[in-house]
């Protein structure tokens, strides 16, 4: 519980345009991989670039930290990698 509080006060104290662009990438991120869109694979290279976006914002957040950074990154790095792989497929 005490982590979560601790995530939740840090959040708060983070620049508003970071406290706007990453609750919205995590939304489309959960939208567009939801079945509402369709099978279309537009819509699921989308949301892995969604996620990326999402992953990379902590990541930069988290930079003192090396380790949590790092995750970030090789999150971000695989959510690109699958993103840009949907959208060759889709072409």
């Amino acid at each position: 519980m005490q982590r979560l509080k601790f995530m939740y006060r840090f959040f708060l104290v983070q620049p508003l345009w970071f406290r706007i662009l990453a609750p919205a990438a995590l939304l489309v991120s959960i939208l567009f991989s939801s079945s509402l869109f369709g099978e279309d694979e537009g819509y699921d290279g989308g949301a892995k670039l969604a996620a990326a976006i999402f992953f990379g914002l902590w990541g930069l957040q988290f930079r003192r930290n090396r380790r949590l950074a790092i995750i970030f990154f090789a999150l971000t790095a695989l959510s690109l990698y699958l993103a840009v792989n949907a959208f060759l497929q889709e072409g």
